[in-house]
């Protein structure tokens, strides 16, 4: 019997475990990695990640569990705001906020024994993306978001005093961090890592072009070595073009099917249907537009069935003003906010109609193996679980098999 050898993996900004799985799915040889712990602070996330995985997952703030004492300082905070407040209720506000400050204080500590007890081999992280996506605000590091990257570096400083540090490093963010603020945020960011002690390598990747997946998804990868012999062994990034996938339309349609639910009808998911009866406007026939009084018009005149024609392919309705199809005959970047009502989740014509893609669709899209070892959650508490949030999370997730492709080319390198 073979023996086989894993690196320990702790996981930051976890999600819904996308990182995680390509991780725990990789395998070169006898060789593989073993998910020690993960970290999110997303509840709903959370309880995807949990119904998914069995290893230790820590749900909270990674700042305060890296330092609890940040609860000290807020608390501080509340307190000399609630001396200066005549307000009653701004009061109780105040005195219920110091309270919950105490309360997590012993919780958080307890947390941080949790994710440094153990020594692992490798740390990743997805950092939240939104400071410096396209979709979001592009602040940067002035969005507490982009402050975040701190918490990895934080990190590492902590566990290299009781096990040394993690052997590599795995961050993936938005394809925009390399360009960010005319280059100068990643800069910042990989002269930290390198004063970490790490060897950086990286590389923008689109998923479409690296996985079967039919996604338009344009992402950074960044890895970094704590040995120059691991990092020399590590030359995917390099001769990168040896990894890619060229698809014909035909191979395109049939990877889409792959990730359909051609079942589906208007009787078993009417919710995802859109009808006229549902969205008037979106199904403006030219007699009901040009018999509108002109104040009422809007410039450009939707109507999803004259202009979503194609079955396996892909479209949206942009800004409420006009439909686009997506032209890499591919679904489009999936956003978080399709789970907010910031973007639309695309649409696809079906059969019977024109329809949203469902949750399970985007996971799909995204490399989660619904219904063949992932699952989906029923229930948060005791309510039905919110579909927002899951669209949410699809959009907010990575693409599995890049993510494995990645791993199997670490194994590879590490001696």
């Amino acid at each position: 019997m073979t023996n086989t050898k894993k690196y320990a993996v702790g996981s930051l900004f976890a999600g819904i475990g996308g990182v995680c799985l390509g991780f725990k799915q990789a395998k070169y040889h006898n060789e593989g990695f073993n998910l020690t712990w993960a970290n999110e602070i997303d509840e709903h996330a959370a309880e995807t990640y949990r119904i998914n995985f069995d290893h230790k997952l820590i749900v909270g703030d990674i700042e305060k569990i890296i330092d609890p004492t940040i609860l000290d300082r807020e608390r501080e905070e509340f307190v000399q705001a609630l001396e200066k407040e005549d307000d009653e209720k701004k009061k109780l506000d105040l005195r219920k906020l110091i309270e919950k400050c105490e309360k997590e204080k012993p919780e958080y500590e307890k947390k941080k024994v949790e994710i440094l007890k153990h020594r692992i081999d490798v740390l990743t992280g997805g950092i939240p993306c939104q400071a410096f996506s396209i979709a979001g605000s592009r602040r940067g590091f002035e969005d507490h978001r982009g402050n975040l990257f701190w918490s990895v570096i934080n990190l590492v400083n902590l566990l290299e005093r009781i096990h040394g540090k993690p052997r590599v490093l795995f961050l993936e963010n938005v394809s925009n961090l390399k360009s960010h603020d005319g280059g100068e945020t990643y800069r910042v960011i990989k002269s930290e890592l390198e004063n970490a002690g790490y060897i950086i390598k990286e590389t923008i990747l689109n998923t479409m072009n690296f996985s079967d997946l039919p996604q338009n998804r344009e992402r950074i990868y960044i890895v970094g070595f704590l040995n120059q012999e691991d990092a020399d062994a590590f030359t995917m990034f390099e001769n990168i073009n040896n990894y890619f996938k060229a698809k014909t339309p035909i191979q395109r349609m049939e990877d889409i099917k792959k990730v359909l639910d051609l079942d589906l009808t208007k009787e078993n998911a009417a919710e995802y249907y859109y009808t006229k009866d549902k969205y008037p406007g979106y199904f403006i026939t030219e007699e009901e537009y040009l018999n509108m009084p002109e104040e009422k018009r809007k410039a450009v005149r939707i109507n999803l069935e004259e202009e979503i024609t194609e079955e396996c392919q892909f479209y949206q309705v942009r800004r409420g003003m006009y439909v686009r199809k997506n032209m890499s005959n591919v679904c489009p970047t999936l956003t978080a906010n399709m789970g907010t009502g910031g973007h639309n989740v695309p649409l696809i014509k079906v059969a019977d109609g024109i329809r949203k893609l469902t949750p399970t669709e985007t996971f799909k899209i995204q490399g989660f193996p619904i219904g063949n070892g992932y699952t989906l959650p029923e229930k948060f508490g005791a309510r039905k679980y919110p579909k927002g949030s899951l669209y949410k999370q699809a959009g907010n997730a990575v693409s599995v098999p890049v993510i494995k492709l990645i791993a199997e080319e670490i194994l590879k390198a590490l001696k």
